[in-house]
């Protein structure tokens, strides 16, 4: 992607690295949100306050002269809370000086797996509807997006689509679990599937597994690293604010074999080198003292809450979310608008701000399907409802 953009400076033309145009969907709606002063249940970050013992911790993290640079890594005894974290969950071993390696978010950390492992030519699989961040990622380290479609309305993987999609020049599949923006998960059979189609291939897999602590019914959340065949050709991505509700913060991890490792650190020292050093502090302190909340009970009450309300609604449920925090609907009840246009309607006559998910797809699919967070308060939810009771 070598082509010149319209944007010009001082007679300097600016490549386009990407095939993205303007800005984000999250970004469009969230202003529109505050333009026409609509409840924000687009974007996914919650309207709550963090637990109390995480803020406290992050002071004293400050306050006791923790404000210089951290190891490249990541504090050591943070990589060793989550190598801790990871046995007592997953009962997993993992090296915490050869396989973490602590990042400035979770989407950093996954623009650089692709930077470490793409060359231009190379093929990426990606699941569709998918994180608006993949394509750009894919296409600025001059590869080739090749986009597969899930099936709708549980976007569950049709693997005879992902088998033809591969070719010699595949490079990489990325893979989201629990999904956003469809909620659904996958199970031990996903993998094995995934594991039967790249054998005997260099193919590698990026696991956004960011949502891994928000799966609900309890169902358990399978990680790419429990697969001992493909562990040893992934790069597992995870976020540490979307478990303790801190997005802000932007702190995130990838967990990946020794010689994957070295790779991914080759390019993230040269990118931001190191990351919030009292913030690493106190995710030490939370992780080693095991303090926070079940972030997957509270996730499911407020799903729950969400789903009890939009059914009064003339919304369309077809599968609960599975995991995340995030919840598809039809509006095929209501109007025949494009999405796009349904979502910008619903803002701006409505008050209530949701996503489209053809913006997850790159030819823009658009199957009368919204998205939206239901990780907010419990009376942001009932008044966006409210306002939602009022259509038809």
């Amino acid at each position: 992607m070598e082509n010149k953009t319209p944007l010009q400076g001082l007679g300097v033309s600016f490549p386009q690295k990407h095939s993205a145009t303007g800005t984000t969907i999250f970004t469009v709606m969230s202003a529109l949100a505050q333009q026409h002063n609509a409840i924000n249940l687009s974007q996914g970050f919650p309207d709550f306050h963090i637990d109390t013992q995480l803020s406290q911790a992050l002071g004293d993290a400050a306050r006791n002269g923790h404000n210089q640079y951290a190891p490249m890594a990541g504090l050591p005894a943070l990589r060793q809370s989550i190598a801790a974290n990871f046995k007592k969950r997953y009962g997993l071993h993992i090296d915490p000086e050869a396989e973490i390696t602590v990042t400035p978010g979770a989407t950093y950390a996954i623009y650089t797996a692709f930077t470490a492992i793409l060359q231009p030519g190379d093929e990426v699989i990606i699941l569709e509807p998918a994180y608006d961040s993949y394509i750009p990622n894919i296409e600025m380290n001059g590869a080739k997006v090749v986009p597969v479609s899930l099936v709708a309305p549980d976007f569950h993987v049709d693997w005879n689509r992902v088998k033809d999609a591969i070719t010699p020049r595949t490079k990489a599949i990325i893979i989201n679990t629990p999904h956003n923006p469809g909620g659904a998960i996958w199970d031990k059979a996903d993998w094995d599937q995934l594991a039967a189609l790249v054998r005997d291939t260099n193919i590698v897999i990026l696991s956004d597994e960011v949502y891994e602590q928000l799966v609900f019914d309890g169902a358990k959340h399978y990680s790419v690293l429990e697969h001992p065949e493909l562990r040893q050709r992934s790069f597992a991505l995870y976020s540490f604010g979307k478990v303790y509700n801190c997005t802000g913060w932007k702190i995130g991890y990838c967990i990946a074999p020794a010689a994957y490792t070295q790779a991914f650190r080759r390019i993230h020292q040269f990118l931001s080198f190191t990351v919030n050093t009292p913030a690493q502090h106190a995710l030490t302190y939370i992780l080693a003292n095991d303090t926070a909340p079940a972030i997957h009970e509270v996730m499911q009450h407020k799903r729950d809450h969400f789903l009890s309300l939009i059914r009064q609604t003339l919304f369309t449920i077809h599968t609960p979310a599975k995991g995340s925090y995030f919840q598809i609907a039809s509006y095929e009840r209501i109007s025949d608008l494009p999405d796009m246009e349904f979502a910008q309607w619903l803002t701006k006559e409505h008050g209530v701000a949701t996503i489209p998910v053809s913006a997850f797809y790159s030819n823009k699919k658009d199957d009368k399907l919204i998205r939206f967070c239901f990780a907010k308060k419990e009376e942001t939810l009932n008044e966006a409802v409210d306002r939602l009771k009022r259509l038809g």
